[in-house]
């Protein structure tokens, strides 16, 4: 005698409704979850808090001039940042950005003012200087095995000395002026010093150069492969190198970049001021590498994003500016800064932890 097996009636079990098809709990969880993974969740915490805090203490962060004050503060300082986030995220630092966008400035204002080039011929040779200085970064970096923090030091030094003994020799004082009467300087000023009215108020072309820089490196860490090699070269070198990544190409790119967003800053610097200081920079690169750690990239590498540096430079304009309008010593930005440091390290730190598990 054969026995069956009682075979349960398919209408006998529970259909999904819709509360477990749709949990609101689960979707809340997973929406959580997506946004712990974001390494600019931080930052954008940080300028909210900083946006409310100024608009509440003063009546002129929130007028029209005041908003286009604190993005054009943020504008340059942002285009490096995002640069140096790249660099950072891929394992690396350049302590020569800063002295950089200085470097940048002097050889176009020489060229276009003691040599007599045209403007746009001198911006092209100083891009030319930016990138040999990158490359040669990256490669020592990369033959060396040296820290970057060294190379890129060494380099900030030469540069500062550079700065200062050509401008000195070249024009007997330690700045170069006169860009204004140079060939090509209406054109060139167009394109990267020019200015908008929009609703009266007066917008510095800058702020668009930041959009675009920000735009294009969040597009390239995302979607690219060249993204994929960042985020891998900078969590192990050794394992990128195992699975086929090109390390040092990689990173000398990385450096080249930075080179590369210097220039461009110092291109409207002296576009924008007309005159170039041979001591200018120093110091800058401190706040570059502050922005991006503030945007959420890691001291580590292999973590980051180039949409959080641009808000960390954007916390850094808002905060600038918003104690000066609200009459505050400019001293307290220094505190602000150190404080802002400190709180992105640890925040950066528990994020990256919970994203961790979150990948799991």
């Amino acid at each position: 005698m054969t026995r069956q097996t009682a075979v349960p009636d398919a209408a006998a079990a529970p259909a999904p409704g819709p509360a477990s098809a749709g949990d609101e709990r689960l979707a809340r969880t997973r929406l959580l979850n997506q946004l712990v993974v974001r390494p600019e969740l931080g930052s954008v915490l940080g300028a909210v808090l900083v946006f409310v805090l100024f608009s509440v203490v003063t009546d002129r962060f929130l007028t029209p001039s005041g908003v286009a004050t604190w993005l054009d503060d943020s504008a340059t300082l942002g285009i490096m940042a995002v640069a140096v986030s790249l660099l950072m995220i891929g394992g690396e630092f350049d302590l020569s950005a800063g002295v950089m966008t200085a470097s940048t400035s002097l050889v176009t204002a020489i060229f276009a003012t003691q040599l007599g080039w045209n403007t746009w011929a001198a911006l092209a040779a100083s891009l030319v200087f930016a990138l040999l200085v990158g490359f040669l970064n990256g490669w020592l970096v990369m033959r060396t095995g040296l820290p970057s923090f060294i190379i890129t030091l060494a380099s900030f030094l030469m540069l500062q000395g550079l700065n200062l003994g050509v401008t000195r020799l070249m024009t007997g004082t330690v700045q170069v002026s006169g860009m204004r009467s140079a060939a090509g300087y209406a054109s060139s000023g167009f394109v990267f010093a020019s200015t908008m009215d929009i609703g009266g108020t007066t917008i510095q072309v800058s702020i668009l150069w930041w959009l675009l820089v920000t735009a294009v490196a969040s597009w390239v860490l995302m979607r690219t492969p060249f993204g994929n090699w960042i985020f891998a070269v900078g969590g192990s070198s050794a394992s990128a190198r195992a699975v086929g990544v090109p390390v040092t190409r990689t990173k000398i790119l990385l450096f080249m970049t930075t080179a590369t967003a210097a220039w461009l800053v110092g291109s409207i610097n002296i576009l924008r001021f007309t005159t170039a200081q041979a001591n200018q920079g120093i110091g800058l690169e401190l706040q570059f590498i502050v922005a991006a750690v503030v945007g959420g990239c890691l001291l580590t590498g292999g973590f980051g994003s180039a949409v959080g540096a641009a808000v960390g430079a954007l916390i850094f304009g808002m905060a600038r500016q918003g104690i000066v309008f609200a009459r505050w010593e400019s001293d307290w930005f220094q505190l602000f800064l150190g404080a802002m440091l400190l709180a992105a390290v640890l925040v950066n730190n528990a994020f990256r932890r919970r994203a961790e598990r979150v990948r799991r």
